[in-house]
């Protein structure tokens, strides 16, 4: 009996090992997305997650993701570089001209996109394109998978939306911020963006789910920031590490406007006191929330945890 407990485990391990890269296989990490991931315009207050996961590998880091991006800006137009309009073209014009060159075999692709494509100036507040509906938000998300592997890329981790609702903007009890200062009704904005991020993730899951069968030889990964996140906030204790009382509410950089004022009163946690928090501001995660997630994700490439992360091939 004890035989055959060990042999299933073992047959289940190599399951396990066979759907997403092998370990130290990775040796380059090229990442997209927006502010998130944007590690020449870093917004947790100090070092992107890429500049860290980077280190902790090591790995070799192509960063691509831009602050204020969305997916598409036919699908949501922002003046920012999207996804498909700026950043995967600037990718391809590199590898054409020889300024790029990458073993497709050691290269894993990273996208956190969406943030920017449910929220203010999107979704949320109907300044999408006509007729866009999240399904179309994800589904160019997911089509960044298909683009690249149309261009020899092989290994990809997707990276979903995480909890938006429980950032200082889109709470329920927020204040007039320096990304939105006018009255709203935040409950309102609060159910609808759980809604919006968790139909979102659900909707990236089954697309992801589905392109193995039509992409053969990819390996395809899901990281469930949405969890990873959720976890952090339930169990502060795990992950944050700062001088000051443990913070999953409120922001380390939080400034206050008047209704519709143009002036704030700003009040900024220094030093240790930062890894305390959660979130840096409004809308972004802190510095320490950044280092959880490059371990994370370190952890998934190298194939030393998958907690937060789902292999499909």
């Amino acid at each position: 009996m004890m035989w055959t407990r060990l042999a299933s485990f073992s047959a289940c391990a190599s399951i396990a090992l066979a759907l997403g890269p092998s370990p130290g296989q990775i040796k380059n990490l090229v990442t997209f997305g927006d502010s998130y991931t944007d590690v020449g315009s870093p917004a947790d207050g100090g070092t992107a997650w890429p500049i860290y996961a980077a280190g902790y590998g090591p790995f070799k880091l192509f960063p691509f993701a831009r602050s204020g991006a969305t997916c598409s800006n036919n699908i949501t137009a922002r003046p920012f570089p999207s996804v498909f309009e700026s950043q995967l073209p600037l990718y391809f014009t590199e590898k054409s001209n020889g300024s790029l060159v990458l073993d497709p075999a050691s290269t894993i692709y990273t996208l956190w996109i969406g943030t920017n494509d449910v929220g203010v100036g999107g979704l949320l507040t109907g300044l999408q394109k006509p007729g866009v509906t999240i399904v179309d938000t994800v589904t160019c998300a997911v089509n960044w998978v298909k683009t690249l592997y149309a261009n020899g890329a092989r290994n990809f981790l997707f990276q979903n939306m995480l909890p938006l609702q429980k950032t200082v903007l889109y709470g329920s009890t927020t204040y007039p911020n320096r990304y939105f200062n006018l009255a709203h009704n935040s409950t309102e904005w609060s159910l609808f963006m759980s809604e919006l991020v968790n139909g979102g993730n659900a909707i990236g899951k089954l697309q992801l789910q589905a392109l193995p069968a039509s992409l053969p030889g990819a390996k395809i990964g899901l990281f469930d920031s949405y969890g990873l996140f959720s976890d952090m906030i339930a169990h502060p204790a795990n992950y944050l590490n700062g001088t000051a009382p443990l913070n999953v509410t409120g922001c380390a950089n939080s400034c206050v406007f008047p209704l519709g004022g143009q002036t704030s009163v700003c009040t900024v946690a220094k030093g240790a006191a930062r890894d305390s928090f959660l979130w840096w501001d409004e809308l972004h995660p802190s510095e320490q929330s950044d280092r959880v997630v490059a371990r994370q994700i370190t952890n998934a490439i190298q194939r030393k945890s998958d907690q937060w992360t789902t292999w499909f091939s």
